[in-house]
């Protein structure tokens, strides 16, 4: 039998997410991975380097779906510890409030997001990371950044959909954008 029945409570079967993104917004979380120094200061940020099916290279936060019935809690950790490792030791806060909401639209110029797939709302957080963390899934490394070269053209220009203006308005949240 080649199709594949998907038990995990909260996801979707392939054709499904296909047929809820073609019809409403999918939420999602995102999270700008930080060190912090011993004043609470940001002093690095850490983003996922990965390759694309064409083979170009991108700079990404972390990022995933909130499943039905979890809550945004739940998600957040769920998708820093697929993309950071089981080791990373995020700190999320005992009352999590994202520093802003981004909407990604199929079509471009609507906002800054753009995601090609869907219309999705995603709720965007800055966490502190204490330990090591090491990516997994479809990234290739986490590479730590000072928040200067965070918001270098250089690095902005590697991040697509619109994550390099999210990445911005993280520093100037927490008061690191130059």
């Amino acid at each position: 039998m080649s199709d594949m029945i998907e038990t995990t409570p909260g996801w979707l079967a392939p054709d499904e997410l296909e047929q809820a993104r073609a019809k409403m917004p999918i939420l999602y979380v995102e999270a700008v991975p930080v060190r912090v120094d011993d004043n609470g200061e940001v002093s690095s940020i850490g983003l996922l380097l990965r390759i694309g099916s064409d083979g170009t290279v991108s700079r990404a936060l972390v990022s995933g779906r909130v499943l039905h019935h979890e809550r945004v809690r739940d998600a957040l950790l769920r998708n820093l510890e697929k993309d950071l490792g089981p080791v990373a030791l995020p700190r999320v806060p005992a009352s999590p409030q994202p520093f802003t909401v981004a909407e990604y639209f199929p079509t471009l110029g609507v906002t800054p997001f753009h995601d090609p797939r869907q219309h999705a709302v995603s709720l965007a957080y800055i966490v502190p990371v204490a330990g090591d963390c090491r990516p997994r899934q479809d990234a290739l490394d986490l590479v730590w950044f000072s928040p200067e070269e965070a918001s270098s053209p250089l690095v902005q220009n590697e991040m697509p959909g619109g994550q390099g203006v999210l990445l911005k308005q993280a520093l100037a949240h927490v008061g690191r954008l130059s």
